[in-house]
């Protein structure tokens, strides 16, 4: 049997994941709506009560929960995108796509790329918003932020492809993610600041610090704090510089795209071949 073109069969994976995902409008207002109503919310009801920073670099909680809100988009859009591995099971598309002559990377490739553009586009819509707020933003610092966007999309998108593969409904799979997306988004920083750990600090606070240092996702949201706000300080938060950002991030995408290349090859829920 002669092999397909894997590329090929990604870029075909991947606008079928796009088309499918505009034209289901229910999913574009529920990954966009959240996140920016608790945006509005947060932001306006703690913008006087909390600050972060000092002299000219300090930050509103608006401001400051304005990353946060960027990547908990993109992270509602991953989990939606990673959806259509349920539904392409019970559709019967999955059994096809699996018996094809493509290699299961090239699969997960199309799956991952086309969550990926569909997570950035609707981040890039949010990120609109960033213009009202009074944050610094070069035209290099824009490519930075488009391209860290995409590789945090990828890592998310794979990761959850990972675990909707093993998963046989999507209640099932809801629950999975509120048990995992969910926590690493709160112990990101995009809520609110890692605490600077002092000598006196208590062991909560040390373990508080710790699950946020071994997030991958705080280094998602602190690169994209450090783009959106190169000149805010942070003297009493830990936030990770752009460098760390942008290794871990990257090491998360590779890890979580080998994890769901993985699983792959393993039977889907249904006992799939």
């Amino acid at each position: 049997m002669n092999r397909a073109n894997p590329l090929a069969a990604a870029r075909a994976l991947a606008w079928r994941e796009i088309v499918r995902f505009f034209r289901q409008r229910s999913r574009i207002v529920g990954s966009i709506g959240t996140p920016l109503v608790f945006w509005l919310l947060f932001g306006a009801g703690l913008s006087r009560s909390f600050r972060v920073g000092d002299g000219a670099g300090e930050q509103d909680f608006l401001t400051y929960f304005f990353p946060g809100s960027l990547l908990l988009i993109v992270l509602f859009t991953a989990i939606f995108s990673s959806i259509s591995i349920i539904e392409d099971r019970r559709e019967g598309f999955l059994q096809g796509v699996l018996v094809a002559p493509v290699p299961r990377w090239a699969m997960i490739l199309g799956k991952v790329l086309g969550g990926t553009f569909v997570a950035v586009a609707q981040g890039l819509i949010f990120l609109l918003l960033g213009l009202t707020l009074p944050i610094d933003l070069s035209l290099s610092g824009a490519a930075q932020l488009v391209f860290l966007l995409v590789v945090a999309a990828a890592a998310l998108t794979s990761l959850g492809t990972f675990f909707a593969w093993k998963t046989d409904s999507t209640q099932g799979f809801h629950s999975v993610m509120n048990l995992v997306l969910m926590p690493l988004w709160l112990l990101s920083g995009g809520f609110f600041p890692a605490p600077a750990v002092a000598e006196r600090a208590s062991w909560g606070e040390w373990l508080l610090h710790a699950a946020m240092r071994i997030n991958p996702l705080s280094y998602a949201v602190g690169g994209v704090r450090r783009l959106l706000a190169p000149a805010a300080t942070y003297s009493d938060a830990w936030v990770p510089s752009l460098t760390a950002s942008w290794l871990v991030t990257i090491g998360f995408a590779i890890s979580a795209f080998l994890l769901a290349v993985w699983i792959s090859r393993e039977p889907a829920a249904g006992d799939l071949q």
